[in-house]
């Protein structure tokens, strides 16, 4: 009896935990992947690039992620989840499967943007319209939707003995589920695993063909070509952080799977799980630290937000407010010269007084 009531102490304490983790996980989750999203529209509207789309696709499905670990973690919290109904719970879990697939997905086609980009340079631009990126975007969700919400629909994939306690494997049937993961993960990891190493074949064999004199009409220049290549550096990083995100998910479940006697569900939930819902906060991250476009914007942002405190707090110091962080390059009159006054958001802008005595020494 001792030994009962100390394992139920000792899992309201994990739920309790669990909830505290996720409860901070979807706050900056949500938070990173939302200043991302709106640094990332502020560029689609300024430069129009339609490939910027597909990594907002990215940001809005972690966002989603985030939200939905956020009923987990108040269930968590409340002290629901030890006492809650299949039906609810099983619509708790499902909840969190489709803005995950939908997330790996767009990495899917962000990969396969930036190796259209690179293997098909000159009808880049034709293939990449309005139309190909809906018609990109909207299969996505659809088969994300279909594969989360098949749980709720198949009774094939829920569990019959569920005993109050709401967990993914508890609700979920877990080799069927598992099977239907790593049909979904794998495939993809291998087709990734092809386009760097098919890239990088051409990146190579591109390096002494391409010259900057390619410049005409529909023809890549050197600096455009290997703009995309950096670009394909962000996207490496992003993949290289999916893999070590959720590989070691999927390959414990593989051996959960052809493993029945192994009791590796606790590790699965309450470890590799986390380990895969922090993939969501490393995509934005990586993008504002590695991809220049989207941290100079972000810049901006943050710019613009000083400024409005500043006009706010110190409306008598409006011109200094816009002075001390311009975001555009403009002149300014110092002793009869114009002096243009360069774009920088990481240091304030000093402009030197005109004192009479200075402009009669120099007359």
């Amino acid at each position: 009896m001792t030994t009962h009531l100390e394992s139920f102490f000792w899992t309201l304490v994990e739920i309790l935990a669990m909830g505290y983790i996720l409860s901070v996980g979807s706050i900056f989750i949500i938070s990173t992947n939302l200043l991302v999203a709106i640094a990332l529209v502020l560029l689609i509207r300024k430069r129009g690039c339609q490939s910027w789309c597909f990594v907002l696709n990215l940001s809005i499905a972690d966002i989603l992620v985030g939200v939905a670990i956020t009923g987990i973690a108040t269930d968590a919290l409340e002290g629901k989840t030890a006492s809650m109904e299949k039906d609810i719970c099983l619509l708790r879990m499902t909840f969190i499967i489709p803005p995950t697939a939908a997330s790996i997905l767009t990495m899917f086609l962000i990969s396969l943007d930036r190796y259209v980009a690179i293997k098909l340079p000159l009808r880049y631009l034709q293939l990449m319209s309005n139309k190909m990126i809906a018609g990109a975007l909207v299969p996505i969700w659809l088969i994300s939707m279909s594969v989360g919400f098949s749980p709720s629909i198949l009774k094939q994939l829920q569990r019959e003995d569920y005993h109050k306690l709401c967990t993914f494997f508890s609700v979920i049937e877990p080799k069927s589920i598992i099977v239907v993961f790593c049909l979904f993960f794998f495939p993809l990891l291998s087709v990734f695993i092809y386009f760097y190493m098919d890239i990088l074949k051409i990146a190579c064999g591109h390096q002494k063909r391409i010259r900057a004199q390619q410049a005409g009409l529909r023809f890549l220049t050197a600096s455009r070509y290997w703009g995309h290549v950096k670009a394909l550096r962000t996207v490496a990083m992003l993949v290289g952080c999916f893999t070590l995100c959720w590989c070691p998910f999927f390959v414990v479940s593989i051996v959960q799977a052809s493993c029945p006697t192994c009791k590796l569900y606790h590790f699965l939930e309450n470890h590799l799980w986390l380990l895969g819902l922090s993939n969501s906060l490393i995509n934005p991250l990586v993008y504002a630290c590695w991809q220049r476009e989207v941290r100079n914007q972000i810049f901006e942002i943050f710019a613009h937000i000083k400024v409005r405190l500043c006009l706010v707090t110190h409306s008598e110091t409006a011109d200094r407010c816009h002075t001390d962080h311009p975001t555009v390059t403009k002149a300014v009159m110092f002793h009869d010269k114009m002096i243009a006054t360069p774009l920088n958001y990481s240091r304030s802008v000093t402009i030197p007084e005109q004192h009479p005595e200075n402009i009669s020494n120099r007359l």
